[in-house]
């Protein structure tokens, strides 16, 4: 890992061991050689990572160009840490769907090294899980089309792990297994090497149709999809969760954790206040039966997505049901809406703080970064502390920020948050340009990641761009339209203005910035800036035209310009662009088959996913799609404007949306054109000379200033 980061650099660098019970390091350089001295991997890779950072002024995030330009290493005195909590757990079910589904093993070493160097010692390790399920129901007697039926489509299997869905999207390519069983091998053998304790998924009670009609099952929902799940008191639940366990054992190895989400986001079959218990016992004895020393992780998301049903005295049933040496509880939303204090830090049970924030991967840059510190403090400071601190997002590569200020709590508090962005800026930057991009990231503090109090959630959290066209506001909604982009808009835009030229400003003076992290940062706040001129431009052009009773042309073609301007400056980072998402999924691809089911399941899930309720719930702001897929359909919409408001606005929305469902359709067969990359800070600039001023008044302006 160090010559991954280093190079040649890396040739003066020793390693030993610590003894003790708690994770620590020591560092001390001299003579241009640096020794780390650690209790294991995780925390030798986070004593070169603090090295780097204190003594060399580096970092090393998502999107660091390694290996670093370092050609010595400079001296140290002998300096120190302790890690603060056990445990740095990282990942979420929707991850492997939302970011790594179709990672290669280059992705994975370089995301396993972010993890080490970032103190992660508990990643989830969902890859290659499928093969697990084949192998067990295999074993039962399914036949191969069967299992691979059940499993669906390769983009979606997390859901399908968590007993959301099956058989959906798909079938899953005969060629899928054998590759991505090797690939799940390879990452949990590093994930080991390093220290760390991958996590591996468990049995939820879902099985297949030809399953269930054998057997005690009930019919379940989730978001207008079918399940089965089996009976607790049925013998074959706990027989079936050893088969899997014992399968996956065989596989993967174990290290005896496992992670099993029951319920997730639905709601028992059975009301009974004693029935959750009943699944937890038949969960843990399934597990036990293969692992005597199995311990279980859950999420607690159940929880807070449906909180009228877990009452007290249910989750007090559920939790109860399981001893208190075999749960792992996480969090995963405590940044927002943490589960630990409604339920008084889970008495007895271990925990883990998990911060979420990102749902879907959704590219909007926005965090309640200051909230931050205080809400980790006061969980770390309670009767029954955490075991750990998570970041448990839905998708990777947006908000590096909020992820960075999460992980280095692991090891470290953060009392002056204005002092650790400063240290951010240079680590990132390699100390280039340091005043200007300080006083940048201060104004981007100060705006649209200063949002304490905002309920970052799709459905409340949504700008026009990549929300679906509707007609709602022609008929006596425009007071609620008002009040969306008001609610998008908690900051003075003249200060995210200020901070997104200074960005620009460096950017076109050093083009090898550009090329790293600061181009990723540029992009960020073009795409804060302009979804925010889009809400405006699109409120601008109903109320005129709700006005004039008439479609008003000129104020459509304003509001239609952003997303070409937008979708320019997107295409300049290969990251930012549809295009670039799906070569990546077709890179699995063995034939023709095969290449049908990843495009569309690459095309699906990030737009219409797979059925009303979740239409651009992973809404993305990217080349290829803001300026083709949504561009599209909001031209679409400008096209039936005048029907809507000649008086029939209830007819104009049922035309809507039937060419909205038509327009979906065609973009799962054809996909999206090609975008031609551009020069960022040319893009950029161009951007801030176009827009700049469009949504402050006078006053704001003076004031930001």
């Amino acid at each position: 890992m160090a010559h991954r980061v280093l190079g040649e650099a890396a040739l003066p660098i020793g390693f030993a061991a610590l003894d003790g019970p708690e994770r620590r390091y020591t560092y001390e350089a001299g003579g241009g050689t640096l020794t780390i001295a650690a209790t294991d991997g995780v925390s030798a890779s986070v004593g070169l990572h603090h090295y780097l950072r204190e003594r060399c002024g580096l970092s090393v995030g998502w999107d660091t160009v390694l290996p670093l330009a370092l050609e010595s290493l400079p001296d140290s005195p002998p300096t120190s840490g302790s890690a603060r909590v056990r445990e740095g757990y990282y990942l979420n079910f929707c991850t492997f769907s939302y970011t790594t589904p179709y990672w290669d093993w280059a992705d994975w070493e370089r995301e396993i090294d972010w993890m080490a160097l970032h103190g992660i010692t508990m990643p989830l390790a969902v890859t290659g899980h499928e093969a697990t399920l084949h192998a067990a129901y295999s074993r039962l007697g399914l036949s191969d089309t069967a299992i691979r039926d059940f499993l669906g489509g390769p983009g979606y299997l997390p859901f399908q792990f968590m007993g959301c869905l099956d058989g959906f999207a798909g079938p899953l390519p005969a060629s899928w297994l054998d590759r991505r069983r090797a690939l799940g091998a390879r990452i949990v053998e590093r994930e080991r090497a390093f220290g760390m304790t991958p996590v591996l998924p468990a049995f939820t009670g879902h099985v297949p149709r030809e399953v269930a009609a054998g057997a005690r099952a009930s019919r379940r929902d989730w978001q207008g999809f079918e399940t089965w799940v089996l009976d607790p008191a049925d013998p074959l639940y706990a027989r079936l969760g050893a088969e899997i366990t014992r399968a996956q054992i065989e596989l993967y190895g174990t290290d005896h954790h496992y992670a099993a989400d029951p319920f997730i986001e639905m709601i028992p079959v059975d009301a009974d206040p004693a029935f959750p218990g009943a699944v937890a016992a038949a969960t843990l004895a399934g597990l036990r039966a293969a692992d005597p020393d199995a311990v279980w992780l859950m999420q607690a998301w159940p929880f807070s997505y449906q909180r009228e049903f877990w009452t007290g005295e249910r989750v007090d049933a559920f939790l109860g049901a399981i001893p208190d040496d075999r749960l792992l509880v996480a969090d995963l939303w405590a940044e927002h809406d943490p589960q630990w204090e409604r339920f008084d830090a889970f008495p007895g049970k271990q925990w883990l703080w998990c911060a979420l924030l990102n749902f879907g991967g959704r590219t909007d840059p926005v965090a309640d970064l200051p909230g931050l510190p205080a809400a980790v403090e006061a969980a770390l400071a309670g009767a029954n502390p955490p075991a750990g601190l998570g970041l448990s997002m839905e998708a990777t590569r947006n908000n590096p920020v909020f992820f960075e200020l999460v992980s280095d709590q692991l090891w470290r508090p953060v009392p002056d948050l204005g002092a650790w962005i400063d240290a951010f800026v240079t680590q990132r930057y390699g100390g280039r340009h340091e005043s200007e991009l300080r006083a940048a990231w201060h104004g981007l503090l100060d705006s649209v990641y200063d949002a304490r109090g905002v309920r970052i959630f799709p459905e409340q959290f949504n700008g026009v761009i990549t929300a679906a066209p509707t007609y709602a506001a022609i008929d006596g909604g425009l007071d609620d339209l008002r009040a969306d982009v008001a609610r998008t808009l908690w900051y003075r835009p003249a200060v995210l203005e200020r901070a997104w030229e200074r960005l620009i400003d460096v950017a076109e003076r050093d083009p090898e910035l550009a090329a790293g992290p600061l181009g990723h940062d540029l992009a960020e706040a073009g795409i804060a800036y302009l979804a925010r001129v889009a809400d405006r431009r699109h409120l601008e052009a109903v109320a005129e035209s709700v006005r004039l009773g008439a479609a008003s042309r000129p104020h459509l073609d304003r509001f239609l310009r952003v997303f070409d301007d937008l979708d320019r400056m997107l295409a300049c980072r290969p990251e930012y662009t549809f295009q670039h998402w799906e070569a990546k999924a077709l890179t699995w691809a063995t034939g023709p088959e095969d290449r049908a089911v990843l495009l569309d399941n690459a095309r699906r899930i990030i737009t219409v996913w797979g059925g009303p309720s979740l239409d651009d719930y992973a809404g993305r702001h990217w080349a290829g799609l803001v300026g083709g897929y949504y561009r599209d359909r909001w031209r679409t919409w400008a096209d039936g404007l005048d029907d809507a408001l000649a008086g029939r606005p209830g007819s104009a929305e049922s035309e809507l949306r039937a060419r909205l469902d038509e327009h979906a359709e065609r973009f799962l067969r054809d996909g999206a054109a090609p975008v031609v990359p551009g020069d960022l800070a040319a893009e950029s600039r161009r951007l801030f000379t176009t827009y700049a001023g469009s949504l402050e008044t006078g006053a704001d302006r003076r004031g930001a200033r």
